[in-house]
């Protein structure tokens, strides 16, 4: 069974936009994809940058550095899927979004 953490409020993170979060020492990055919560390792494969300062189209983040594209409800590169960010189990209690731990990306 899964520890849940709270790492941030359901009403800071309106639908269609993403943000960083801290969760124990890891970076996050956190998506309201029109009410559904997803959860990434905020660092892009390519260079580094940061997806939770992205741009959330529907379910696609797009990277600020470089403008790679990630699907954040499976993690894969949507222009070549051999490229993927790890996610983990999101769930909502009274009023915070809560991820799994340990976080394993």
């Amino acid at each position: 069974m899964s520890r849940f953490i709270s790492i941030a409020k359901v009403d800071h993170v309106p639908p269609g936009t993403c943000v960083t979060a801290e969760a124990q020492g890891v970076l996050v990055a956190l998506f309201n994809v029109d009410g559904t919560f997803y959860a990434t390792d905020n660092t892009c494969p390519h260079a580094g940058g940061p997806l939770g300062e992205g741009t959330l189209a529907g379910n696609i983040v797009t990277c600020p550095w470089h403008g790679w594209r990630f699907n954040v409800c499976t993690g894969e590169r949507p222009e070549n899927p051999d490229f993927k960010v790890s996610s983990c189990k999101v769930r909502i209690e009274g009023g915070e979004v809560q991820i799994a731990v340990p976080i394993t990306f």
